[in-house]
């Protein structure tokens, strides 16, 4: 792979293909032929500092290029008397680029270092231009070979770069939220309807959230990958066209569609784990249940978080990376080693919250505190634009309504509490009036989220937890169990502890996942803990 990356590249001093021996730096861009290195003179005169020859002189340490402004390590010619360096790359620059993937005339160098707004980024820099005189284009060195299409994973649709945008009025940058510049470079969407536009310099930052497109037949492509529905088989259409009878790779029975439940109960959707409001598909022969747009969701699909592929796939005990819950349903494998739930996954990078008054956008480097639990995520969370708040996975996707014994009606999820001391209802301890809770207006009840929700809110009574012990069978979960049930496969009575899994740690020296269990005695009631090791003893 390094062999083709290189043959698409050329020496920084001759400007030729690399066909012989070279010499290249692992720090920056500089490759130099093997027979050029010698030759490299001690002494320049440069176009872009008259004043004084420049140096051949070398730092260990990283310099910045006044030419390109860029800090670079390695070889460099320099001025000591005016603190003038520019990279041995920038010493010969090409005279001219041409690229027609990228821009379908030629750029030429202006050997001149001069302040200006760059017409293909939009943003200012000190430094020699280059030039396009049909179209009266000044650009910086870099922007010569901007992607002209590019797939962000942040966004559904390919975004094509622009130099001007016309037609428009004041769009903000879709990334950080700051006006773009209509009459110099960004990247848009082409689609009709849309308004997705952002700045070259934001999008491009990460190389790992975005991919370059050659051809715009790929975007197609894409788009047809996404469509790529879990759905299996459709049995049954209504006279609208709509799916009313599936079969799904998830369940092995067909799924009926219907628009509200025949009884008064407290369903949740098997593959987000949240209740049933509204239209949904069924099983007509066991209990399972799916949002008619859970069940439609992409088996593929580009989530923002990673420019990789997802994919989607079901599991019945799994514990999401992003909002640190244990949960049943579907899931997403964000990238090997990442598993998003589907209330994650549902989670856009721009949202609004009714937690707050402003926007909210996924922010990979702000490492703050979450105003909603306090505590500090380590993906990053969606942050304010405006103001110094910040949310992360798991407050954003807590349900807004939730039951609990402790009142007789649902409690809501509040964001802010006026009191100045403030206990939980529940377990009766102290609770940070600034941070979010659950709470009853009618009956002034109020409690920590945890404790309204308990430790497994997402996980589905039944789910069998594929687990080896002595016992030799499986475990199934439950957050109730009535008397102490008989092992269903030996039917064993003489089993003095009921064992139910209770949380998951991880030993930090083996990196392997260790399971804490909760021991009950049948003939004394008492509740003990430990890890799965002590089921050897």
């Amino acid at each position: 792979m390094a062999i083709d990356v290189l043959k698409r590249l050329n020496c920084c001093w001759c400007h030729e293909p690399l066909t012989d021996d070279i010499y290249l730096c692992p720090d920056c861009t500089f490759i130099i032929h093997k027979r050029y290195l010698d030759k490299l003179p001690t002494e320049i005169d440069h176009l872009t500092h008259r004043l004084h020859r420049l140096i051949l002189k070398r730092s260990d340490s990283d310099y910045l290029c006044n030419l390109c402004q860029k800090q670079h390590s390695g070889p460099f010619y320099g001025c000591s008397l005016c603190h003038f360096n520019i990279n041995v790359e920038c010493a010969w620059p090409r005279s001219t680029v041409e690229d027609k993937s990228r821009h379908q005339h030629s750029f030429t160098i202006l050997m001149r270092q001069d302040s200006f707004i760059c017409d293909a980024c939009g943003t200012e820099r000190n430094c020699i231009s280059y030039i396009c005189s049909t179209c009266s284009l000044m650009v910086h060195k870099d922007c010569t070979s901007l992607p002209r299409i590019i797939k962000f994973s942040r966004y559904d649709h390919c975004i094509f770069h622009k130099y001007f945008l016309k037609d428009l009025t004041r769009q903000d940058c879709k990334i950080c939220f700051k006006e773009v510049r209509l009459e110099c470079g960004s990247y848009s969407c082409r689609k009709p309807g849309c308004n997705y536009v952002v700045h070259v310099n934001c999008v491009l930052e990460d190389k790992s959230l975005y991919k370059v497109i050659e051809e715009e037949k790929q975007c197609e492509e894409l788009e047809e990958k996404s469509m790529q529905s879990f759905i299996i088989r459709v049995i049954e259409v209504n006279e609208a066209g709509e799916a009313i009878k599936i079969q799904h790779l998830s369940h092995q029975h067909c799924l009926v569609l219907a628009n509200k439940m025949e009884e008064d109960i407290d369903r949740k959707c098997d593959g987000c784990m949240l209740p049933i409001s509204n239209i949904f598909y069924y099983c007509l022969e066991c209990p399972f249940f799916l949002h008619k747009t859970c069940a439609e969701l992409p088996r593929i699909k580009q989530h923002w978080f990673h420019q990789s592929n997802s994919t989607l796939y079901f599991d019945s005990f799994k514990k999401c990376d992003f909002c640190n819950q244990h949960c049943s349903g579907f899931f997403y494998k964000i990238r090997e080693g990442w598993d998003m739930c589907l209330r994650c996954a549902k989670v856009s990078d721009i949202i609004e919250c009714k937690g707050h008054q402003h926007f909210l956008f996924f922010d990979f480097k702000y490492m703050e505190k979450c105003n909603g639990c306090g505590e500090t995520n380590r993906y990053g969370p969606f942050r304010c634009g405006k103001c110094r708040f910040a949310l992360d996975f798991g407050c954003l996707t807590l349900p807004h309504l939730a039951l609990h014994k402790i009142d007789e009606h649902k409690l809501k999820l509040t964001y802010h509490d006026d009191k100045e001391q403030s206990y939980c209802d529940i377990c009766e301890k102290y609770r940070d009036p600034s941070l979010w809770l659950y709470s009853c207006s009618i009956c002034d009840t109020s409690a920590h989220i945890k404790c309204v929700l308990g430790h497994f809110p997402f996980l589905k009574d039944g789910v069998t937890f594929i687990y080896y012990h002595k016992h030799h069978h499986d475990l199934k979960f439950f957050r109730k169990v009535k008397g102490y049930p008989e092992c269903s496969y030996c039917v064993s009575t003489s089993v003095l502890i009921v064992f139910m899994v209770v949380d998951v740690i991880y030993s930090n020296e083996k990196h392997q996942r260790i399971y804490l269990i909760k021991g009950v005695h049948k003939e004394f009631g008492i509740s003990f803990f430990f890890d799965e090791r002590m089921l050897e003893f």
